[in-house]
């Protein structure tokens, strides 16, 4: 039986910082999908071309509604400018091929085995594909990077009419029309932008009062009239409660009574932790609501020689807390004492305009026995916006009163998600607020939007 010092189950963005930075260690990664996981291929690359090309294609069309007649109106046909948008997403993430990752992989020293893992009990493990077992080896420290998959409510009759998954979206050619999706956060929102621009009448079925549920409510307001601007309509406070077969695709009933057609369904409800059928249970684990417990070093709670990083910890789950949290984990596997710290991870949609948050949101600071103050500034009120010719977005910052610094953030706008960097640094650092409210911003920039919310928070400004 080969034996490793370490063995990550999984080959996404965290698992990628673990085995390079592991010198003098043998590692084994045990991937039955991309080596570098879906953000690469499947999610967020993928997502933010599609993206980018819906926002060119908004900006020539508002041309030449501006009667900008002498502005060439390239692939004027949606489904042609569609093809065009996919065929550019496809070069830009090398057709979901995956050989450069594991070329760099096995530069690094790291033995890569292609099926899936299943522990067998403390120490050991198999590697299985659909044929059977391949392999069996041991290890001295196990790291769980198994990601995360879309949760799918169970929806009467939802199996039996044709839906989409967000990583089925973003490998697909199709341009579905008329297009329903369920879920108004991020990947909901982000899409229904995209497939709204290239011509599907789009439907958003959201359970919550408004867009992206989990932060303030004054942006997802600001959200929906940008998502309306590109022809999306909302449905806010509404269920799907039935979905059956139809001549289009699929009719839906909603728990207001009314039906809705649809080609397709695109379901983006959420994301659960990758731990079923991996074996844990030979661990001595007993899962508790199909979550995992983990500690600021990345341990699995009660369990040795067992560690988590990425999606499957179900802590911030993004990009960026993956790579984060491998970083943690591999110094904690140096026998380097290093401890996460989750106040100030960036939350971004990439929706035109962009939304991003970071620390607590007014509703969270209070339940959590925090006085309060918050203050905000319309991004429209910037030069930088003046020029740009942006009416849309805000700033709003939170403040804990008692000891005077940043709690929390939202901004929506252009920018928004490099904005938040200053937001984040502030409460990570736990930086005055007097002191943020003396900082100077260059001129013309959004940017300057935080200096007048700082001044009323400072109560400097009215």
């Amino acid at each position: 039986m080969k034996h490793f010092d370490v063995v990550l189950l999984g080959g996404g963005s965290a698992a990628e910082w673990i085995w390079s930075h592991l010198p003098g260690k043998s590692v084994a990664v045990v991937e039955a999908n991309r080596v570098g996981g879906e953000c690469p291929f499947v999610s967020c690359v993928p997502s933010k071309a599609l993206l980018r090309s819906a926002q060119v294609r908004r900006l020539v069309m508002e041309a030449h509604r501006l009667g900008a007649s002498s502005f060439p109106l390239v692939l004027d046909d949606p489904t042609k400018a569609f093809a065009a948008a996919v065929l550019r997403r496809d070069r830009i993430v090398d057709q979901r091929d995956d050989s450069e990752n594991e070329a760099q992989l096995a530069e690094s020293g790291a033995r890569l085995y292609r099926g899936r893992g299943r522990i067998q009990g403390p120490g050991r493990l198999i590697v299985e594909d659909d044929k059977g077992v391949l392999e069996e080896i041991s290890y001295s420290e196990l790291v769980l990077a198994t990601g995360s998959s879309p949760v799918v409510p169970p929806i009467p009759g939802l199996e039996l009419v044709p839906t989409w998954r967000s990583d089925e979206a973003l490998s697909s050619s199709e341009l579905p029309t008329p297009l329903a999706v369920m879920g108004g956060g991020a990947v909901g929102c982000e899409l229904a932008q995209v497939y709204a621009t290239f011509g599907s009448k789009v439907t958003i079925i959201e359970a919550a009062e408004h867009l992206l549920p989990r932060e303030d409510s004054a942006v997802g307001r600001i959200l929906a009239e940008a998502l309306q601007r590109s022809g999306v309509n909302l449905l806010m406070g509404t269920k799907l409660i039935k979905a059956e077969p139809h001549e289009v695709g699929a009719l839906l009933t909603l728990d207001t009574g009314d039906q809705l057609q649809a080609a397709r369904v695109l379901v983006a409800v959420g994301r659960r932790p990758n731990i079923d059928n991996i074996g844990l249970e030979t661990l001595g684990m007993t899962l508790d609501g199909n979550t995992l417990e983990v500690d600021a070093q990345g341990r699995v709670a009660g369990v040795d020689h067992l560690w988590a990083a990425g999606d499957v910890t179900a802590i911030a789950p993004f990009t960026h807390t993956a790579k984060y949290q491998g970083r943690i984990v591999a110094q904690n596997l140096r026998g380097e004492a290093r401890r996460a710290d989750y106040r100030a991870i960036p939350r971004c949609v990439y929706t035109d305009p962009p939304v991003a948050a970071v620390g607590l949101t007014p509703d969270e600071a209070r339940s959590l026995g925090l006085e309060i103050r918050e203050a905000s500034m319309p991004l429209k009120d910037t030069a930088r916006a003046a020029s740009d010719g942006t009416d849309v977005g805000m700033v709003k910052l939170i403040e804990d009163i008692q000891r005077g610094v940043l709690v929390g953030a939202a901004i929506i706008g252009q920018g928004a998600d490099e904005m938040i960097v200053e937001a984040a640094l502030a409460i990570r650092a736990e930086l005055p607020v007097s002191l943020l409210a003396d900082l100077v911003h260059a001129f013309p920039t959004y940017g300057e939007a935080y200096e007048v919310p700082l001044m009323r928070l400072e109560g400097l400004e009215e």
